[in-house]
């Protein structure tokens, strides 16, 4: 069986606090956005019977105050989904109210490791003090993550990490990985779980995220993983990405891709089960999984959908 990650990057979204928004605003935009954000993504996979990996972001925290991620963290353990760690460093410098002006780095790879180090520590602290259980995984916000970031984890006694992206390498994803990638790896103290690629054209990699593959995609690449009976496969989507960007009101294609991705692995839970990183499940290390090769068909159609999306789908209520 291909154990499959199922992760929810869970943060507010920094283009609404620089858009000078209230911060009832800001969270119900990047949280619960025009009703298909979190309690949406939730009531999906709780019937379908799916298993998610709510990584969150809790360092808005020092600006807003821990009780709206104690909401947030509390809605996913309810749910009966786990919650692990991400982190933007830039709300590191941020202050509320100024639309943005100020902020700190937002890259993690521009820190040293032990800064690194401190900056996961401390969003750590944040996010078991808003009610969630010790992380022992972790995803870089925008993947930002290198080897000095591994270590760093390891230091602090993660298990995983999720943040090697070969369609972002080398900048901002500069963990030491080769570019394709997307088989579980022991490194630097800890298993780096990469998110899965397609290859939608010859020499082009594209992350496996809902708002970057059709349908028809999805479903070629979780049979392709099957196929080939791949060690893992890790889906990307965002608390705030079957919305439009202004969070004002659902992006159709979207919703239909993730409705339709939650149908695929509950008809597929027999080959691809999904896990939490809490599970512990059993990787194969190291294994030579290739991503999925390209197909025209499905890149036109794909890109005729973004079109789509972008045009139509993308305008404010």
């Amino acid at each position: 069986m291909t154990s499959v990650f199922l992760t929810v990057d869970t943060e507010l979204a920094w283009r609404h606090h620089a858009a000078s928004l209230d911060v009832e605003t800001i969270f119900k935009r990047s949280l619960e956005p025009a009703g298909v954000g979190l309690a949406y993504q939730l009531d999906r996979l709780a019937r379908h019977g799916l298993k998610a990996c709510f990584f969150v972001d809790p360092l808005p925290a020092l600006l807003f105050g821990l009780e709206p991620m104690k909401r947030i963290v509390g809605a996913v353990i309810d749910a009966g989904q786990e919650v692990q760690l991400h982190l933007h460093p830039n709300w590191t410098g941020a202050a509320a109210g100024d639309g943005g002006k100020t902020h700190g780095r937002f890259e993690l790879i521009d820190f040293p490791q032990a800064q690194q180090r401190d900056l996961i520590s401390g969003a750590t602290e944040l996010l078991v003090a808003a009610g969630a259980p010790h992380p022992i995984a972790f995803r870089a916000g925008s993947y930002s993550a290198n080897d000095d970031t591994l270590r760093a984890l390891a230091s602090l006694g993660f298990a995983y990490d999720s943040s090697h992206n070969g369609a972002e390498h080398p900048w901002p994803s500069a963990i030491g990985l080769p570019v394709r990638q997307i088989a579980p790896v022991s490194r630097e103290g800890l298993i780096e779980v990469p998110v899965t690629l397609i290859e939608d054209r010859p020499g082009a990699l594209r992350n496996f995220q809902i708002c970057a593959l059709s349908a028809g995609e999805m479903a070629a690449a979780l049979d392709h993983a099957m196929a080939e009976a791949h060690a893992a496969l890790t889906i990307v989507s965002h608390s705030f990405e079957l919305a439009n960007r202004a969070g004002t009101r659902p992006n159709a294609v979207h919703v239909r891709r993730f409705d339709a991705l939650c149908a695929m692995l509950d008809d597929r839970r027999g080959d691809l089960p999904t896990v939490h990183f809490a599970d512990r499940p059993a990787l194969a290390l190291d294994h030579a999984d290739a991503p999925l090769g390209p197909n025209s068909l499905r890149t036109s159609w794909r890109r005729a959908e973004q079109l789509w999306s972008n045009m139509i789908e993308e305008r404010a209520a």
